[in-house]
């Protein structure tokens, strides 16, 4: 057996000889009981707590019994002892052959134990450590001077090392767990009751590791199954790399930093009636890969994961499949959520083009390939290079026309794409795509979920908003016009409106037959936009349907009169206006409908 305290003089004196070839190493159990060990807190609760004169004595009374159970300190001289407890056991058979071959007795419980075990590793089960069985249903278990005195006794300290050897406790050279799969049960298919979550929130574990991280000078800390062929090989080096154990460190705080992330959110939405605005949270973010640069060359960037339990199976393009080209890059992911979230918008099927995060064409059809060709011809100098998005599946016919469909300014330029998104692919599309272009990026993604909280950052601080997810079926347009429009005008009102709403602001949206005839967007004032609609949609705006993202302040020899001398039918506005009055009076004078809204769509 590896080294133990042990009651028995016989099975001390087995110890000091297994001890030889084997090394010490102990990890907070996270065995098949896992979630009793989560409610350690319990403990935690009681520590700080001043014992009565009686319970003192008890107290000393059974220090004294195990001073005269354990091992002499003597035989803790020179051993390496190593603290295993983990709830994922990948590769833990690697991990507990690789240290016993280094010298270190293994300390752990449970279903670890029993695992190391299967595996040919020597074991000292934790209870032989504490003289203490577990408790309460195991919430009880590693709680104990003689685990947390060896992980947290300073080595350069004498006296901390003196208190240890009074009390016959040894150190911990190596610890490593990871914790209960609390995330992964509350965010099942199945659901989780609300005791079963608090069951299986971990409290051993995280003090474990705490602990550990704290003495990381003496003590490796290991929380990841994928940095144990580094820790085997830091462990053979001669000399001591501190820059690598504060690494494990920092890594162990962010693990438990995460965990207790989930936990918070969780309890937060058992409470207060699920408000989304919480007077404190956190954001765990898990780094998904490196960028070549951000948003220019000179600026370094990274894209993170979003770990929150409310994101969990809520799509979207940053748990977008890539099936083929480049790699994304930071200008990439913005264009290519911005695309996503427009055309998931449409019930019908529909193709959205972007550049620079904003629709440049939209059409709807019930054939996929003409609302591919009207979104290009919107406007095919903005459409170049853009991002191409379908909320449909990409089929054979459909991979063909992206591949050879020529640009409407020429007739014969092939149209480039930088990224094409879909939320399917048939195997032929896929394989015609892949031909298009080595670059092309081709992403797969699932419709994003509403109700999402939206963050934004500003220097200093964060701001925090329900997201946009308003529809047309949501609201109500209400003619405030003498003209009352046709069912197909209101059709295209309705239309420019989803449109409009992911234009940058100022943005104006030209619409007809459920299709973009053009934009304006990002403008300071808003007639400014207006003209540049009015430039790109050409003659074909007469008779077709305006939207504005908010009210006109103006009306009369500004954007509204403009929109009715240029042939426009219908508009659709928020209102709001102090002058909404003169909006109405200019309609009915050029005999336009007027519909208002009553919600207004910026975008900044």
């Amino acid at each position: 057996m590896p080294l133990s305290l042990s009651s028995s003089p016989t099975a001390a004196a087995a110890a000091t000889t297994a001890a030889s070839g084997a090394a010490h190493r102990f990890l907070y159990p996270h065995r098949p009981c896992l979630h009793r060990a989560g409610k350690n807190f319990v403990v935690l609760a009681f520590v700080p707590c001043r014992a009565s004169s009686v319970a003192r004595g008890l107290i000393r009374g059974m220090a004294d019994v195990e001073t005269q159970k354990a091992a002499s300190p003597s035989l803790l001289a020179g051993h390496k002892q190593a603290l295993i407890s983990l709830s994922d056991k990948r590769d833990l058979s690697l991990l507990g052959n690789g240290l016993q071959g280094l010298g270190y007795s293994i300390v752990s419980t449970g279903g670890t134990a029993f695992a190391l075990e299967e595996a040919g590793v020597s074991v000292t089960k934790v209870e032989e450590i504490t003289h203490f069985p577990e408790m309460l249903d195991g919430r009880v278990k590693t709680l104990h001077p003689s685990i947390h005195g060896g992980i947290l006794a300073r080595r350069d300290h004498n006296h901390h090392m003196e208190a240890l050897s009074r009390y016959n406790i040894g150190t911990f050279d190596i610890v490593v767990v990871n914790l209960y799969p609390f995330y992964e049960k509350v965010t099942s298919a199945n659901g989780i009751t609300f005791e079963d979550g608090i069951e299986n929130i971990d409290i051993g574990g995280p003090t474990l590791i705490r602990a550990a991280a704290k003495n990381h000078k003496d003590v490796l800390v290991v929380v990841d199954h994928k940095d144990y062929p580094a820790v085997l090989e830091f462990l053979q080096g001669k000399q001591d790399d501190q820059h690598f154990r504060r690494k494990l460190a920092w890594k162990a705080f962010q693990h438990v930093a995460s965990y207790d992330s989930a936990v918070s959110e969780w309890l937060w939405k058992q409470t207060e009636d699920g408000d989304k605005l919480p007077p404190s949270f956190t954001v765990p973010l898990s780094l998904k890969c490196t960028l070549r640069y951000g948003e220019n060359p000179h600026q370094k960037a990274a894209f993170y994961d979003d770990k929150s339990l409310s994101l969990v199976n809520a799509g979207g393009i940053a748990t977008a499949i890539q099936h083929h080209g480049k790699e994304m890059s930071y200008n990439n992911y913005l264009d290519a959520d911005a695309a996503w979230n427009c055309v998931s918008e449409f019930k019908n099927p529909t193709c959205v083009i972007v550049k620079h995060t904003n629709p440049c064409g939209v059409a709807s059809r019930q054939d996929i390939l003409e609302a591919y060709r009207l979104a290009v011809k919107a406007d095919p100098v903005s459409a170049f290079g853009g991002i191409v998005a379908f909320n449909t599946t990409v089929d054979e016919d459909l991979a063909k026309e992206i591949r050879e469909f020529r640009s409407p300014t020429d007739g014969s330029t092939r149209m480039f794409y930088e990224i094409v998104v879909a939320p399917k692919y048939t195997e032929k599309g896929l394989e015609i795509l892949r031909g298009k272009s080595k670059t092309l990026r081709i992403l797969e993604a699932k419709k994003s979920e509403k109700g999402m909280l939206s963050l934004r950052q500003v220097a200093g601080g964060w701001l925090a908003q329900d997201s946009d997810d308003l529809t047309p079926e949501d609201i109500k347009f209400t003619v405030m016009s003498e003209r009352i429009p046709q069912e197909a005008e209101l059709q295209d009102a309705e239309f420019a409106w989803l449109c409009v709403k992911h234009v940058k602001s100022n943005a104006i949206v030209i619409a007809k037959n459920n299709c973009m005839l053009g934009m304006g967007s990002g403008q300071p004032n808003r007639v400014e936009s207006l003209r540049i609609a009015f430039r790109k949609a050409g003659e074909e705006a007469k008779g077709a349907a305006l939207a504005s993202d908010a009210f006109f302040p103006f009306a009369w020899k500004d954007a509204v009169e403009e929109a009715c001398q240029n042939g426009i039918r219908v508009i659709a506005e928020p209102g709001g206006s102090i002058r909404d009055g003169d909006a109405v009076d200019c309609c009915n004078k050029y005999g336009v409908s007027l519909v208002f809204t009553n919600v207004r769509h910026f975008r900044h």
